[in-house]
């Protein structure tokens, strides 16, 4: 009797981890744009520092990252028991975002170009530790607010301990991920020149320390197409109307569906920058005034 009660439970646990496993990695794919522009924008903090201060202030942040999960994640499962009905709602709001920085990014990038090769309008380098760890973390705050939502909708027809077990994995993995690559990108170019300083390795370090720029800019092309995929997939799958009229084309999966979930994330993102820009220039005229 007792060896079958063991058994039994262990069937479950092993259910239990076989849910947890499948609802984790897709729930990592969902939440790749995110993660792609938080990637982005976390190693690009650290500029305007001493070399031997770089890692202090990944580790602050990360720190920091940990605390905002500890905090968003309690209120996302509070919120799939209490209110799941907010949940699908908060999921489009946030792929809307995802989709509205997208568009904010590449209408900065074009409009502004000339203004960042002159170097005017340029923001001022913040150097103060203190006021870079703040601002970091609370960047890092609405993009794990981002994270967590997103894996929730994954979740959430998932049993309790799954979505704990499952959103505790996506935060805690997503936050040694991120802040582990963002102190490898930052020490490679004291790497680099490490290397350089040895004749039989010199070349690899030259070539390192060149390729350094272009992976950022490789990193913030991907995140920003992944915002695009996972913002418009959100609004593919989630829309009612939408959803059935791409599923009648045959644009909901494969290829075409990738084709249609950024052409989806373009348009929400355009239409997001249409309506909020202008307001957001008005209230700051009005704050001025």
């Amino acid at each position: 009797m007792v060896f079958s009660s063991l058994l039994t439970l262990l069937d479950d646990i092993a259910s239990v981890l076989d849910d947890v496993a499948l609802m984790t990695k897709v729930a990592a794919k969902k939440t790749a744009g995110v993660v792609g522009d938080d990637l982005a924008l976390n190693a690009n903090q650290v500029t305007g520092v001493r070399a031997d201060r770089e890692l202090p202030i990944v580790w602050a942040v990360a720190k920091g990252s940990l605390v905002n999960k500890l905090i968003l994640i309690p209120a996302a499962l509070l919120l799939s028991v209490f209110a799941p009905v907010l949940i699908t709602p908060l999921l489009m709001l946030g792929g809307g975002y995802l989709c509205f920085e997208g568009v904010e990014k590449l209408l900065h990038k074009f409009l502004h170009r000339n203004e960042h090769e002159d170097g005017h309008d340029a923001e001022p380098e913040v150097t103060d530790e203190k006021t870079k760890v703040k601002g970091a973390v609370r960047t890092d705050f609405i993009l794990s607010a981002e994270i967590v939502i997103i894996a929730l909708g994954v979740v959430a027809e998932s049993s309790l301990t799954t979505q704990i077990i499952s959103l505790l994995l996506i935060g805690i993995g997503l936050t040694v991920f991120v802040y582990g690559i963002v102190a490898l990108i930052v020490k490679a170019d004291d790497f680099g020149f490490a290397l350089m300083r040895r004749p039989a390795t010199a070349a690899a370090g030259k070539a390192l320390i060149l390729f350094m720029p272009w992976f950022m800019r490789g990193v913030s092309i991907v995140g920003t197409l992944a915002m695009f995929l996972v913002g418009g997939g959100i609004f593919a799958h989630n829309w009612g109307a939408l959803h059935h009229w791409l599923h009648e084309h045959h644009w909901d999966d494969g290829l075409a569906g990738m084709l249609s979930s950024l052409l989806i994330g373009l348009a929400v993102g355009a239409v997001a920058c249409a309506v909020v820009l202008p307001l957001m220039k008005l209230w700051e005229k009005r704050r001025q005034d």
